[in-house]
């Protein structure tokens, strides 16, 4: 097993060579993220200004990862249609109602650097206005066909399910690795799935790439999320975990390999306390060094990289180079990213 200290400089030599802020992936798609931002902020506008505030409280969209898996796959098969911005918008708006429900579900207070909604308002106007992005998200929805609405209704029900099913995972005495990817084939990697399905058939792809675009975002959003779970182990700045999954209730892929391979009693019991929410700071210490001890950080990054592999095993045949290799770098944006 490699040793804590080879780990970070290898994590190191990582950041060091991770795509320069996503700009390489961005170049075929530049002008099309333009008109998806102009329809994403359009969504979302209100006339109200309290509402207005709040909303302008969450926080600049991201890194458009999402946006921009879902035009580079539309643009390998077709001229990006309108119908096709209007897809990117209504995902995205869609996971950003997802992610304000699930702090007030978690009782989060923050989310990576920036408060939280339900800290900064309470749980009721954060339910409002998650409620208030997510008929956003419809209505942008509507504005495309009645196949698109449908995927994207039935992506709302499977975001629900994976929530539902995560905090059942948290009352079981049993630790599942099927059961965690379960969830979280439901709660990530739909979206990652659904962009990837959704840029296929916003252009009249062919079925049979519509279903194999389907497949290789799961792959990519299963990535995506082991990357989260990995983070929790270790804080890139000072090399101190974060715990943040475990004092939520969580028990993510890296102590769950260690806890089925290794059943230590002590550790065990810990980990009961976890999905009890009654553990203290240091018992999660001692549970994330039992995770690194037995080897759940290098067994997770395998994982992470075999998905990776057959992601992009699905884009050998594309037809495009500039688009493969966006897609390629993509790719490996997701399992090296830092935040």
């Amino acid at each position: 097993m490699r040793s804590e200290k080879r780990y970070f400089r290898n994590f190191a030599l990582l950041k060091a060579n991770m795509v320069d802020s996503l700009s390489n992936i961005k170049e075929p798609i530049k002008k099309d993220l333009e008109r998806f931002n102009e329809i994403f902020s359009e969504t979302l506008k209100s006339s109200n200004t309290y509402l207005s505030q709040i909303i302008s409280s969450i926080g600049k969209n991201g890194k458009q990862v999402r946006p921009i898996l879902l035009l580079l796959v539309a643009k390998e098969f077709g001229s990006i249609q309108e119908s096709t911005y209007l897809s990117a918008a209504t995902l995205e708006i869609l996971h950003t109602a997802s992610l304000i429900h699930d702090d007030v579900v978690d009782e989060s207070n923050e989310r990576r650097g920036i408060k939280s909604l339900n800290y900064l308002y309470g749980n009721k106007v954060a339910v409002l206005t998650g409620d208030y992005i997510l008929s956003s998200a419809l209505l942008s929805a509507c504005r495309t066909n009645l196949e698109i609405v449908t995927r994207i209704a039935e992506l709302g029900r499977q975001l629900s399910e994976g929530e539902i099913i995560q905090m059942k995972n948290a009352s079981e005495k049993k630790f599942s690795e099927n059961s965690y990817f379960e969830a979280i084939r439901l709660k990530t990697a739909s979206l990652f799935s659904m962009c990837c399905e959704l840029g296929a058939m916003s252009v009249n792809a062919p079925r049979e790439m519509v279903i194999k675009m389907r497949q290789m975002g799961e792959w990519i959003g299963i990535c995506f999320q082991i990357r989260d779970d990995i983070f929790d182990y270790y804080d890139d700045n000072i090399g101190k975990p974060t715990g943040n999954d475990l004092a939520e209730g969580k028990l993510t892929l890296p102590l769950l390999y260690a806890l089925s391979h290794y059943p230590e009693p002590e550790m065990v019991e810990l980990a009961m306390k976890v999905r009890q929410m009654k553990i203290s700071e240091d018992e999660i210490s001692a549970l994330v060094n039992f995770a690194k001890r037995k080897g759940g950080i290098e067994y997770a990054h395998a994982q992470m990289l075999d998905y990776a592999q057959k992601a992009k095993g699905m884009i050998v045949d594309f037809t495009h180079p500039d688009i493969r290799q966006a897609l390629s770098s993509y790719i490996d944006f997701v399992t090296e990213r830092k935040s």
